[in-house]
């Protein structure tokens, strides 16, 4: 009997989420320097011992910094996926459980939510409340909330017609707990793989929310934040931009490869189509 092969994409997406996962659990125990502490003499010092990366234009150690940020845009990606799809799941389930009106209005109330991107959300936010990370993670999880109401919605209704449910249907069954006994253990694969994607989506989400300052604010660190210092030094010191932008780059990578081989696993429909 032969062994079924990972997909690629799975693998490298595994990696590098591996990768990025790892350093920001590191950092939280151990980081080369502290990732706030300014020490102008040593600025925009070349890579050596003491700063593998080199320093900015505080002088403060890059790949502290980066290890740092990587940590906060994890915790942020996680708490906005997990609270976007907490709220989306338990909306699609009670559409496709319900149905009629209430599945009609909560499917428009997701068209309503797709009209109102994070940017525009967390500008609105930051416009009542003051810019911040704790905003920034409000925003994300309201941009992800649609996305799993019509991802939840949608694989429910398949599995509402299998003979199964039927049968504890006529068994006496509410609908209430046939949606959390039979239906949600049924979708939970697809649902894993979309809080994978998105949660790609979130990670890219928060850096463009902390380059334009709507994000994590001073001294927390941020790659979006290192992009937007970064900016008015790319004739200086060009790499105070690469390395955010490479660290961006993997992670959004890795975990769009993963939730991509995830789907491949999944439904291996997919992967022979390919």
């Amino acid at each position: 009997m032969t062994r079924r092969r990972l997909p690629a994409n799975f693998v490298i997406g595994a990696v590098l989420v591996a990768l990025v996962v790892g350093t920001a659990a590191l950092s939280l125990v151990w980081t080369p320097h502290d990732a706030t502490a300014m020490n102008i003499r040593d600025k925009f010092a070349d890579p050596s011992a003491a700063h593998w990366l080199g320093t900015d234009q505080l002088g403060r150690d890059v790949v502290s910094q980066l290890m740092a940020a990587a940590r906060n845009s994890m915790a942020v990606a996680l708490i906005a996926v997990l609270l976007g799809g907490s709220v989306g799941v338990t909306l699609g389930l009670l559409a496709s459980a319900i149905g009629g009106w209430v599945e009609d209005g909560v499917m428009r109330l997701a068209d309503l939510g797709f009209a109102f991107p994070a940017l525009l959300f967390a500008i609105m936010l930051a416009a009542v409340f003051g810019p911040s990370l704790t905003n920034a993670v409000l925003a994300i999880a309201f941009i992800n909330i649609p996305v799993f109401a019509r991802v939840a919605r949608g694989s429910a209704n398949q599995v509402w017609t299998l003979d199964y449910v039927s049968a504890a249907r006529a068994a006496g069954m509410n609908r209430f707990a046939i949606s959390r006994d039979h239906i949600l253990p049924n979708i939970a694969a697809a649902i894993i793989v979309q809080a994978t994607i998105e949660f790609a989506v979130a990670i890219l989400a928060e850096a463009a929310l902390s380059y334009l300052g709507l994000g994590a604010q001073p001294p927390a660190s941020s790659w979006g934040r290192m992009l937007s210092e970064a900016q008015t030094l790319m004739y200086l010191a060009p790499q105070l931009a690469i390395y955010p932008g490479l660290c961006i780059v993997t992670a959004v990578l890795g975990f769009g490869l993963l939730g991509d081989g995830l789907r491949d696993m999944t439904d291996p429909r997919l992967a022979r189509e390919r």
